[in-house]
Parts: structure tokens; C-alpha cells; sequence
């Protein structure tokens, strides 16, 4: 109690009203500087990821810069202010903040130790999608159904998470089709690659490649034709998707390639019966 008198003592009743003015200038600019920032990525698009993690440094600063300026406008800073302030507010940050705190903390980990960046596609926690902001307590995820999901910075020191594209533009797709077992395999094979090669959506800098095996799908056994393909933007994921998927289904029609079905072995009767009369290890002639 004595620790708060002597804090309201060291207030400067005429630099509140600066310190609300620098509060509300320091926000209002972060606002134009993001909104400036997004018209800047729609722009220049190969250079959106660049601009949007620009964008989150300068947040930071800004934010950071406008605390400082309010306190020394609010406050009257002498030693014996700066011993009081130590005292109560470590207790504060102690008791009330500490999970803002470890946000805060947490935060400039990622910023400096970067596990992800703003514009990635990452897995966390069972949603996946793309990081939009990151803020000093809290980082923004929107996924491709487009919620936005908002996580506390200090869920990232304890838990995995899985960047898809880790800074950059383009990013692997992968996508998997199901034949049955007595199709023509080559012929599906050259349709998905076809598919491949002739979408606009795909990045063939980067090694693509096919690769099949046999599984159980949905009770029947079944060919997967997995393909890996990189996308040219993150933000074409889903059409990538759905024009490799149109081409596939139509060159699978064309050709008369069948998916998965229960397939009834046919035996021969006569032959079966030989096999079964003959005695281990005797030709059927004795």
C-alpha cells in the first residue's frame, strides 16, 4: 500500500494527457502501417512474405517505443521513482502477468528464433493455415476454412509445431489417388503426371515426382498414386489441389481407369480338381 502512495506521488498529473495522446498515436499508426504494409503485398506479390514480416519488426518497435514515451510523459523519473516502480511492478508482472508475461517473452523468441514467419503454412495444435500476425502476446492463424485462430506465444515454447514453407513462397502439395489393383498402372501414372506438368498453379523448378504403393482403402485393396508437387505460392494451395484433381479424374474417365472394387477370383473347376487329386510330389501322368 505504502509502495502505491509513493507511485501515485511520482505521477505527472499534465503528461497524462501526452501519454494518452502517445498511446493512442502509437496505435492508430501500427494501424496505417498494417494497412499500408497489406496494399504494398497485394502489389508486389513476390515480395508479400518479405513486406509481412517487415511489417511485424515494425509492430514490435513501435509498440515498444509508444510504452516507453507514455511512461516518461506519465511518470517523474528519479531513483527513488525507479526503486518503487522495481518493487510493485515486479510483483505485478509476477502475480497478475504472468502468462502476458510469458507471451511477451515468448514473442521475442519467435521473432529472433523464428520456428515460423508471418505468411507460412503451419501445423499447430490441430489447425492448420496461415500465419497472418504475430503480436506481442498472441499470434493470428487463419485457416484454409477461414477462422482465424488466435494462440498465446507461450503455447509455441512447450508444444511442436510444423512450418510447410518456412519463409518461403512456394511450398511441396502432396495429393493421393486410388486405382484398383487390375488397372492399367503406367496409364494412371501418365495421367498424373500429365496433370502435374499442366497446371499453371505448379512450380516445376523443384523435383515433382509420383510414387505408388499398394494399400487397404476403405475395405479393398487399392493402387495410391501419390504425387509431390510444389505449389508456386502458398496462397494457391487449394487451387493447386482442385486443378491437379480435375485433370486426374478426367484423363482416369478417358482412359477407363476404375477406382478401388472387390475383386472375385475366377478358378478353373477341372484344374482345381487335379491339383487336389495329385498327390504331393507325384506328376499327375503317375
Amino acid at each position: 500500500m505504502e509502495d502505491a502512495i509513493n507511485i501515485v506521488s511520482f505521477i505527472r498529473v499534465g503528461g497524462l494527457l501526452p501519454a494518452l495522446l502517445v498511446i493512442a498515436g502509437t496505435w492508430l499508426l501500427v494501424r496505417l502501417m498494417t494497412g499500408f504494409a497489406g496494399g504494398l503485398a497485394r502489389r508486389f506479390t513476390e515480395r508479400r512474405l518479405l513486406i509481412q514480416q517487415i511489417t511485424t519488426v515494425g509492430r514490435f518497435g513501435f509498440y515498444f517505443l509508444g510504452i516507453v514515451a507514455a511512461v516518461l510523459f506519465a511518470f517523474q523519473l528519479s531513483d527513488q521513482m525507479l526503486l518503487a516502480l522495481g518493487g510493485t511492478i515486479a510483483v505485478a508482472l509476477g502475480i497478475a502477468l504472468k502468462d502476458l508475461a510469458s507471451s511477451l517473452v515468448a514473442g521475442l523468441t519467435i521473432l529472433f528464433d523464428r520456428p515460423f514467419q508471418v505468411g507460412d503454412r503451419v501445423t499447430f495444435a490441430g489447425y492448420y493455415g496461415e500465419i497472418t500476425r504475430i503480436g506481442l502476446r498472441s499470434v493470428r492463424l487463419v485457416t484454409l476454412e477461414d477462422d482465424a485462430v488466435t494462440i498465446p506465444n507461450n503455447k509455441f515454447l512447450t508444444e511442436a509445431v510444423a512450418s510447410g514453407n518456412a519463409g518461403a513462397l512456394d511450398m511441396q502439395v502432396q495429393m493421393d489417388f486410388f486405382v484398383g489393383v487390375d488397372q492399367d498402372l503406367d496409364r494412371a501414372k501418365a495421367v498424373v503426371r500429365d496433370a502435374l506438368t499442366s497446371c499453371r498453379y505448379a512450380y516445376l523448378g523443384k523435383p515433382w515426382t509420383v510414387l505408388v504403393n499398394s494399400v487397404i482403402q476403405e475395405s479393398y485393396c487399392a493402387l495410391r498414386l501419390r504425387a509431390k508437387v510444389y505449389v508456386l505460392d502458398v496462397q494457391y494451395e487449394k487451387a493447386l489441389e482442385t486443378d491437379v484433381t480435375e485433370r486426374v479424374h478426367a484423363g482416369f474417365r478417358q482412359h477407363g481407369i476404375l477406382p478401388p472394387a472387390v475383386l472375385h477370383r475366377t478358378l478353373d473347376p477341372v484344374a482345381s480338381l487335379q491339383s487336389t487329386a495329385t498327390p504331393p510330389g507325384r506328376d499327375a501322368a503317375h
